[in-house]
């Protein structure tokens, strides 16, 4: 089949729009032989009418995995080269305290960037000294709290937040352990990457003021300094925004060694995902393998021994763990002229959700996939946009993709990889409930975030007080 001519250049026609790619799907998805999508031995359309939609469909045996994997990978590589390394699991991608479980039981520790996830990750029995402080504002209170909790690192942002960290650590009788975020000149997206002398950007601080920052952070006895981080950005590809952002870092670690001990470094996360069945994000066990021979090469070069390494991932562990099932709500067909002068149609296909439960397409042009999830169907298939029910010509779900061309009302549409940063960026707006988050294992669903209703919307409305 042809590609359209309102089709992106990277987007294919598939011969088969009902087959489904691997590498963008939870590992127990498939379809059953009546055509449903099946997840951990549960079907999409007896999901649909447990929990209604749109709802986030997690295969909890997938994440475990994944979880457990990247820490396996990470903790082997550099065990090869002499030294060891700690996963903290990036909260920010999406916490709640069923996962929180999940990524402790495996293994990795949890970075969490706000009063808000501390106490979802406490409330979940996290030894707080298995817990990392993010954030470029944290305030006294957040800061008081996580020392006070005997938090295990607290990453600081800026020269302001020295005393201040310094001061909670104090008042509880605390050595806190700290790491001092830096901006090392690299910003890695997909597969391309960055150098440049300076980032303008709101976390941490330049790399060249990185020396004064450790001398006063060492100059008070309440803490503890750890080594340097950096995050060099989003959904990356490769390993080579990795390779010269280490070699930076790794030059300053150096000079600090000569003032004391520096026994981490922390190169932060960011590891990328399949949204589409184009995209090839580079495999965990190689990304380990290569970020470890990068940190073991440099540190041969500079004369230093190799520090403990930590990492960040969340994306990678999550993302693909989980898919959104939505209700088809309406279609229609918009003729539109094409760059060659002729005309085409697309479909827009309306789903009962949209970006209050995904604003990654709205945030960031972010592709995503679909399927349909009640059944199959032999017709041709058609090119489809998906779109949500908001008041937004921008809300858009799904910007591209083929799905047969008999779709209709009624349809359940299933969009994978939306484990991360969707139920976290979620909303309430036009008064949508967010969705309810469902974990499949052995057969079994259930829900592990309730959804919100309209009495929980209304709850918060104090004018009914009034009344």
């Amino acid at each position: 089949m042809a590609s359209h001519p309102l089709a992106p250049s990277w987007l294919h026609a598939p011969d088969d729009a009902n087959a489904l790619a691997e590498a963008v799907w939870p590992a127990s998805v498939s379809r059953a032989a009546t055509g449903e999508l099946t997840v951990a031995g549960v079907s999409a359309p007896d999901i649909a009418a447990q929990f209604g939609t749109p709802v986030y469909v997690v295969d909890e045996t997938d994440a475990r995995d994944r979880a457990a994997g990247v820490l396996a990978a990470f903790q082997r590589e550099f065990a090869a080269v002499g030294s060891s390394a700690t996963v903290y699991y990036a909260g920010k991608a999406f916490l709640c305290t069923e996962v929180a479980r999940w990524v402790t039981e495996a293994g990795l520790n949890i970075d969490v960037c706000s009063g808000g996830e501390l106490a979802v990750a406490l409330a979940a029995g996290v030894d707080a000294s298995r817990l990392g402080l993010h954030g470029n504002n944290k305030s006294l209170a957040e800061i008081d709290r996580a020392v006070e909790a005997g938090i295990g690192a607290i990453v600081l942002d800026s020269l302001q937040e020295i005393p201040r960290v310094a001061a909670a650590a104090e008042r509880h009788g605390r050595k806190q352990r700290v790491r001092l975020r830096v901006n090392s000149g690299v910003h890695a997206h997909t597969h391309e990457f960055l150098a440049t002398a300076h980032e303008d950007q709101k976390f941490g601080l330049p790399l060249e003021h990185a020396a004064d920052a450790v001398a006063t952070v060492r100059s008070f006895d309440s803490l503890e300094f750890l080594g340097l981080h950096c995050h060099i950005g989003s959904q990356i590809f490769g390993s080579d925004g990795f390779a010269e952002s280490a070699a930076r870092l790794l030059a300053v670690h150096r000079d600090l060694l000569a003032a004391g001990p520096v026994p981490e470094l922390n190169l932060g996360g960011g590891f990328g995902i399949a949204y589409t069945d184009v995209d090839d994000p580079t495999p965990i066990d190689e990304l380990a393998r290569e970020i470890a021979r990068i940190v073991a090469t440099e540190c041969d070069r500079l004369g230093v021994p190799i520090p403990r390494v930590a990492f960040e991932p969340g994306r990678v562990v999550i993302g693909p763990s989980t898919f959104t099932l939505y209700e088809v709500g309406t279609t229609k067909d918009v003729e539109l002229q094409t760059a060659a002068g002729g005309s085409a149609t697309r479909r827009y296909v309306s789903v009962d959700g949209g970006m209050s439960d995904n604003a990654r397409p709205a945030l960031y042009g972010a592709d995503y996939s679909v399927r349909l999830a009640g059944r199959t169907s032999d017709a041709e298939p058609v090119l489809v946009r998906i779109a949500g029910k908001h008041c937004e010509s921008g809300d858009i779900v799904v910007q591209d993709d083929y799905l047969p061309g008999d779709v209709a009302p009624g349809d359940l549409a299933a969009v994978p990889a939306t484990g991360a940063y969707c139920w976290s960026l979620a909303s309430n707006y036009n008064y949508l409930g967010r969705p309810p988050v469902v974990a499949v294992k052995d057969g079994v669903a259930r829900v592990i975030v309730r959804g919100e209703t309209e009495s929980d919307l209304l709850a918060r409305d104090a004018g009914l007080d009034a009344r």
